[in-house]
């Protein structure tokens, strides 16, 4: 019997940035050079969701919001 795909989740501001990488792991190069998000590669990203990595980094909702918004549709491009 064939495995069934587990379907990757939505990338929402409240994704945790190590399983964000995990699902999605052509994402850390956008996030660190598009987004200045160098926490992809800290130990924070264990803990650390997508908005909160993003906040530290000086980052407001409405530039977060945006991010999420276009990290979702590159991953349903690929």
């Amino acid at each position: 019997m064939p495995k069934l795909k587990k379907p990757k989740p939505e990338i929402t501001a409240k994704s945790n940035l190590a399983d964000l990488l995990a699902a999605y792991p052509k994402l850390e190069l956008v996030l660190f050079e598009d987004y200045g998000l160098h926490c992809v590669s800290c130990f924070a990203a264990s803990f650390d969701s997508l908005g909160e990595g993003a906040k530290i980094h000086g980052m407001i909702d409405k530039e977060i919001d945006k991010m999420v918004l276009r990290l979702n549709k590159l991953v349903k491009m690929t």
